[in-house]
C-alpha cells in the first residue's frame, strides 16, 4: 500500500482511496465526483479529513492514507496506513450500535453519538496498515 498521491481517487471496485500522511503541508481537493456524490478531502501529516456531499465522513489524527473506503447501508470498511498510531472518527447513523473489527479481530460493540460519529484508535506504528470494518 502507499499514499494516495492524487489525494482522492476512484478504484476499479467502486471504492475510493484518499489521504496522504506523508505531506508536510496541508493539501485539499474539492468537488470530486464519484458514484453520484461530491467528495472533499484535506490531508497532511497531522490530519486527514473526508467530507461527502458537505457532510462529515472521516477524520484521523494524525493524518493517514485510506485505501478502498466503502460505505454501505450496514457500515464502513477501509484499510488505513500511517506512520504512527491514529485516532479515527467516522460518520455513521446516529444513536446506532456497531461491531468494530480491526485486522479481523472483533474489538467490541460501540454506539454512535447523536451526530452519528464513532471514534476508534488504531495502532499503526508497528504494522503500518490495518483493515477496519464497522458493521451494524
Amino acid at each position: 500500500m502507499a499514499v494516495v498521491e492524487e489525494l482522492l481517487r476512484a478504484e476499479s471496485d467502486r471504492t475510493i482511496s484518499f489521504g496522504n500522511h506523508k505531506l508536510a503541508a496541508k493539501a485539499k481537493l474539492e468537488d470530486y465526483e464519484h458514484g453520484g456524490n461530491l467528495y472533499k478531502v484535506k490531508t497532511f501529516k497531522e490530519l486527514t479529513k473526508l467530507e461527502k456531499n458537505g457532510m462529515f465522513a472521516y477524520e484521523s489524527e494524525p493524518g493517514t492514507s485510506v485505501n478502498r473506503f466503502e460505505e454501505t447501508e450496514n457500515g464502513i470498511t477501509f484499510t488505513v496506513e500511517g506512520d504512527e498510531d491514529a485516532q479515527i472518527t467516522v460518520g455513521l447513523e446516529e444513536d446506532t450500535v456497531y461491531k468494530v473489527y480491526v485486522d479481523g479481530a472483533n474489538i467490541g460493540e460501540m454506539k454512535t453519538n447523536l451526530s452519528g460519529k464513532l471514534s476508534i484508535s488504531v495502532e499503526l506504528a508497528s504494522v503500518k496498515a490495518v483493515e477496519v470494518k464497522i458493521v451494524k
